[in-house]
């Protein structure tokens, strides 16, 4: 879970055509407090959130690494559900026509926790351990990391609720 700013959305998921035609350019807008601000470039809006370092730094670091490097930049959403949830950050959903959208995620490898600056494993298809500490809810606006119902199976897909 990440957090975000949801004053901020300039949309309403419940609004969104599906599929919408939304793609994303990733922004680290500071990196100066605690928890860094990422900004999501979408053809419907920006989105400002705070990402939870402090509260999820394995998870976090990841999430900012794949921003950094590129990893979702020009992504549509891949699922949307309209009145609960948007999913992104498929690596098939740069074709907003692709079947295999909502399946693929990095490649294995590894990157730096930026709370510990351990290196962390990606594997079995670029997943990260689970994270289970933060007792953050999935309220309407927040940002959060989606898995495949099996542990450690996270790897890209974000949410917004």
């Amino acid at each position: 879970h990440f957090g975000s700013r949801p004053s901020l959305f300039p949309w309403n998921s419940s609004r969104a055509p599906s599929p919408p035609p939304v793609f994303f350019w990733w922004t680290l807008a500071s990196e100066s407090m605690a928890n860094p601000v990422v900004v999501f470039e979408t053809t419907m809006g920006n989105i400002e959130a705070e990402i939870y370092l402090d509260r999820v730094p394995l998870t976090a670091s990841n999430f900012i690494d794949l921003a950094q490097t590129g990893f979702y930049n020009g992504m549509h959403f891949h699922r949307v559900i309209p009145g609960f949830m948007n999913q992104f950050g498929c690596p098939h959903s740069k074709d907003p026509n692709s079947r295999r959208s909502g399946t693929g995620g990095p490649a294995d490898g590894q990157f730096k926790n930026l709370k510990t600056g351990a290196m962390e494993p990606r594997f079995s298809g670029g997943n990260i351990k689970d994270e289970c500490i933060s007792r953050d809810t999935n309220a309407p606006g927040s940002l959060s990391m989606a898995n495949c119902g099996s542990p450690n199976t996270r790897g890209s897909p974000f949410f917004i609720n």
